[in-house]
Formats: C-alpha cells, structure tokens, sequence
C-alpha cells in the first residue's frame, strides 16, 4: 500500500549476510526495477556484491522451485522473490498469485530461512510502475532484518 506506516526498525546492517534473489522474467520491466533497487538497497546496507547472488526464472509460478533450491543449499541467510503479476481478464491472475504467495511462504517456513516477498499483485502496469522501486527496497530491508533475527533466535 503506498504511503501506509511501515514503523521503524533498528539500524539495519546486511555486513556479512549472503542474499540470493529471485527474479521472474515475466514483466521483466518492473522485475528489474525491482530487483536493481532491492541490489542498491542490499549494498546500501553493507551486502557486498559477492554475497548477492541473482538468479532468473520464466515466471511467478516458477519463484517457489528456485527459492526452495536455493534454501537447500544452505548458501544463504536470506532470501528475495521478485515478480509481477498483472491483472489479466480471466482468473489466471488469482491462482497465479495465490500460488506463487504460498509457496514463497511454504519455503520460508520449511527452510526456516528469512525470505522476502516482493511480487507485485497489480490491477494494471501503471500500479506496478508506481510500487516497483519502494517495494524492491523494502524487500532488502525485510531480508536483511529478519535474516538478523533468525541468528538470534534460530541454532544452526
């Protein structure tokens, strides 16, 4: 939602964090606003670029296989899907993004693995234009946070 209230969280440090993104080919405009702003906000935070690993895949549908691949590793502290999903005139938009929704959250929670979720669920381009830099930053921070939470809370 634009404009809502995010809060505050404590001073984020990314230093040290090793982040895989996720990136659906499909509205590939957005996906790589997306994604460079996730990048920028990522280093901005003290990821070095050798600990961003940014992997394709065709589309929304596809994000859960790669995430869980990657989860498996073991590679990873976080993790980010990036993807855009428009509203089209049939159902295929909700199944799309009910889908792909679950299964990001199915693999965030088998893996125990702080996982971001940024895929746009737009009425049209136009909406995802306006959220494609904000929410790419916000996944960064999200991954970053809770990445640091996990160590806290997790024993490996």
């Amino acid at each position: 939602m634009l404009g809502a209230d995010k809060g505050r969280a404590a001073a984020l440090d990314g230093q040290g964090l090793r982040v895989a993104l996720v990136q659906a080919r499909f509205n590939l405009d957005v996906t790589d606003a997306l994604a460079q702003a996730c990048r920028a906000e990522l280093l901005r935070l003290g990821v070095t670029p050798e600990q961003i690993e940014q992997v394709q895949v065709p589309g929304a549908l596809e994000l859960p296989l790669a995430l869980q691949a990657l989860a498996a590793s073991g590679r990873f502290d976080a993790l980010v899907a990036l993807g855009c999903v428009i509203r089209g005139e049939t159902y295929h938009f909700e199944l799309v993004c009910n889908e792909s929704a679950a299964g990001i959250s199915r693999v965030a929670l088998d893996h125990r693995i702080a996982l971001a979720n940024a895929v746009l669920s737009t009425e049209n381009l136009q909406q995802a234009q306006a959220r494609q830099v904000d929410k790419g930053v916000d996944a960064a921070r999200v991954a970053v946070e809770m990445a640091r939470l996990l160590q806290q809370w997790v024993s490996p």
